[in-house]
């Protein structure tokens, strides 16, 4: 079996090793390292070897997945450096390009990664990219892992991993932020908060299931349920005359722009 070692053990790594324990994934197989304890006690109580030295945890690993904050990407990698040379790193820190992580690593085997928050319940969608120093056997390796937390998707570009972050990495507060209004919208018009938060909630969820399962598009989908003259037409025009398209397309490019500019520091 694979061993692997996370290097960090914040909210993405334990969501990460949750799903593939639930998939079969060996416990004693999995080390997680971090320098908070307070951190790696559930994991350890689960079975998974934890240390806080990063040098101890990644030694014995065939897969090292580098899951902490950005901006001490280049010092862990720079200390981790003489002790993982062949392995495969795995690296899920927004805006930190393959090239800076193979330079600080003295690797050319590693993978880039940009998971979302709902992969905290599985559901998660994750955009990687591999350079070609990276073997198919390789991605299929890392594409197993990240399939533990949801779908993923492989782009050839590393450049479109910017957008990846603006539209699947920030994507979820997008929703969250229209279901928060659209609950306001349903107080406004009387409902009690509980039913207008079940009425937004089971139809959005609804309505992602029916995309995900139709063969029509989107835009399909939606002339369907608007009927001419009535109640969706009447909501739906006052969305396009408010220029809802505009605004986020606006938003997501300021989320892309945002992520390049990361990217360079």
């Amino acid at each position: 079996m694979t061993k692997l070692a996370f290097m960090g053990a914040g909210n993405m790594a334990h969501a990460i090793i949750g799903g593939l324990m639930e998939d079969g994934f060996d416990a004693g197989d999995i080390c997680a390292a971090d320098p908070m304890e307070s951190q790696l006690a559930d994991l350890k109580a689960r079975g998974v070897d934890t240390t806080t030295s990063n040098l101890d945890g990644a030694a014995n690993a065939d897969v090292v997945i580098i899951s902490v904050k950005p901006n001490v990407v280049e010092s862990l990698a720079r200390m981790l450096a003489p002790a993982i040379s062949d392995k495969l790193v795995i690296s899920i820190a927004a805006g930190v390009t393959t090239n800076s992580l193979s330079t600080w690593l003295q690797n050319s085997t590693v993978i880039r990664c940009m998971p979302n928050t709902p992969s905290m319940v599985r559901k998660g969608m994750t955009g990687l990219f591999a350079p070609a120093s990276v073997s198919r056997e390789q991605q299929q390796t890392a594409d197993s892992i990240l399939s533990a937390i949801g779908k993923t998707f492989w782009f050839d570009d590393e450049k479109s991993l910017d957008a990846v972050t603006a539209v699947s990495g920030s994507g979820p507060a997008y929703f969250f932020y229209i279901i928060e209004i659209l609950q306001l919208a349903a107080e406004a018009q009387g409902l009690s908060a509980e039913a207008s938060k079940q009425l937004v909630l089971n139809t959005a969820l609804g309505a992602a299931e029916m995309a995900l399962q139709a063969s029509d598009s989107v835009s399909e989908l939606r002339h369907k349920v608007t009927s001419p003259g009535g109640t969706t037409a009447a909501a739906l025009a006052i969305l396009e005359e408010r220029g809802v398209e505009t605004i986020f397309a606006d938003a997501v490019s300021a989320a892309r722009k945002r992520s390049e500019e990361l990217s360079k520091f």
